[in-house]
């Protein structure tokens, strides 16, 4: 068992795979940084999932391709490679959880990639905004950059000219959906 406090890193890009983490309460964002120093959220790990980083990892023997963070304090149960890799050569229970918890987060981080690459940003930035269920966000839009995979002034940008058709209001931190409706037919 480890306790990860908030903002901690829990692996680095290039690092080492050594343990299958499944966490227990808390959350953990799995990231791409750019050289530049834009990132772009994967996904993020709520308790009862596992890491598809972390598995295809262990799978393959290589290291970590990009970098994950504690969100808030979070625990996790810990199993070392040797132990990871004897369950799931011995556990049909065990094996089961572990690839259908990959595929699952596989199908959604190629989900992502895709809505990356060929949807507009606008479409992407309603579809995140209505993703939250809530009609004041408390957001900035660096966060908002970030978790799209996109720059802070283009995401400020957009929300401009979200503003200037009455479907948002703009206020330091913080985003009100005015008209969700719009909102929901630009993602059609």
């Amino acid at each position: 068992m480890v306790n990860i406090p908030a903002g901690q890193q829990v692996f680095g890009a290039g690092g080492e795979c050594k343990n299958y983490l499944l966490l227990l309460s808390g959350s953990v964002k799995a990231q791409l940084l750019s050289e530049n120093g834009r990132e772009i959220l994967l996904y993020q790990v709520r308790p009862g999932d596992s890491c598809v980083l972390t598995t295809s990892c262990l799978l393959s023997g290589d290291n970590y391709p990009a970098e994950a963070y504690a969100e808030e304090e979070t625990t996790a149960f810990v199993i070392s490679s040797h132990t990871f890799y004897r369950c799931v050569e011995q556990s049909a229970f065990f094996r089961e959880f572990v690839f259908k918890n990959f595929s699952a987060r596989l199908s959604n981080v190629i989900g992502r990639l895709g809505e990356v690459v060929f949807e507009g940003i606008q479409w992407r930035l309603a579809k995140e905004l209505l993703s939250y269920d809530l009609d004041k966000l408390q957001l900035t839009h660096q966060t908002l950059a970030s978790k799209m995979g996109s720059a802070r002034e283009v995401i400020s940008r957009n929300l401009k000219q979200f503003e200037a058709k009455g479907w948002v209001k703009l206020n330091r931190g913080t985003v009100e959906i005015l008209d969700k409706q719009a909102l929901k037919e630009l993602t059609g």
